[in-house]
């Protein structure tokens, strides 16, 4: 009797932790078939804006110095580089990437995936010394922590990256969930996050470029992540297209399906923005 117990109450257990993955959108097949002989491409391109559009595709235009241009500037690795967690470990999945961009992680597990798309964005601020612009708010209280306020007039490298560590701490997916303004998918823009900000787990990946065509009007754009534990920020391939990828058309209608999420209505995902 008692082992017909602990059977069911085993089955229970199973069945919630099959609908509490359903219910958030994890693409389990997805991401098992992920797990099998990694087919890690060779990277050629120095840089993310150095990847070739698509065929009759061309970069939409932005301004030298705005965010766009600072994410199509990120340096990638060269030849068929792994994804290697904080302490030094291979990602267990190496399928999901196509390049993997050039800037450290960190020795702690901090810079997961929301805290990626943070780095970057304070990154470029602090890039063009627009120190004052440089804040997220606290998942606890909602209330934005300043970067001058951290720093009390140090604004070196070390220091930024402190403050940094600390922000990363409180602040994650729910708290920018909050925090950004939503925009709609036909607004996107390089820069741009598709977040879920889950219960207790949720997860953000940033829009680094994006190509339209001059006469269908139809657009792209490519995406980068961080993930849990923390690890080498990746350029996504396309798990749906192998010859659109890395790139994803803006016509992905009601679920935007990555390699190791997906972002649909039953999840409540939302495109958010950093800055104006």
């Amino acid at each position: 009797m008692k082992g017909k117990i602990i059977f069911f109450l085993i089955a229970i257990a199973l069945v919630a932790i099959f609908f509490w993955l359903k219910a958030n959108s994890y693409n389990l097949a997805n991401i098992t078939s992920n797990l099998s002989t990694p087919d890690i491409p060779t990277t050629d391109y120095p840089t993310i804006g150095d990847i070739p559009t698509p065929e009759g595709f061309v970069r939409t235009t932005e301004g030298n110095t705005t965010f766009a241009a600072y994410l199509r500037s990120l340096t990638l690795k060269k030849g068929r580089p792994k994804v290697y967690t904080y302490n030094g470990k291979e990602k267990r999945n190496q399928n999901a990437h196509w390049a993997v961009v050039d800037i450290d992680t960190g020795d702690k597990d901090l810079q997961q995936c929301a805290d990626a798309t943070m780095r970057l964005w304070a990154e470029y601020l602090y890039k063009h010394k627009r120190y004052d612009e440089i804040k997220f708010n606290f998942l606890g209280d909602g209330k934005p922590r300043y970067y001058t306020d951290y720093a009390k007039g140090d604004y070196s490298y070390p220091t930024f990256r402190k403050y940094l560590e600390w922000i990363f701490t409180y602040a994650n997916t729910a708290s920018l969930y909050h925090e950004l303004k939503t925009i709609d998918v036909k607004d996107l823009r390089p820069g741009d996050l598709f977040i879920f900000k889950g219960v207790p787990l949720g997860h953000a990946v940033i829009v680094v470029d994006m190509a339209q065509h001059p006469k269908t009007a139809e657009k792209v754009f490519m995406l980068v992540q961080g993930w849990i534990p923390a690890q080498d920020l990746h350029l996504l391939k396309n798990p749906n297209d192998g010859k659109l990828s890395p790139w994803y058309s803006t016509n992905f209608g009601d679920a935007l399906t990555t390699p190791e999420f997906v972002f649909d209505q039953s999840n409540g995902y939302k495109i958010k923005r950093y800055g104006k």
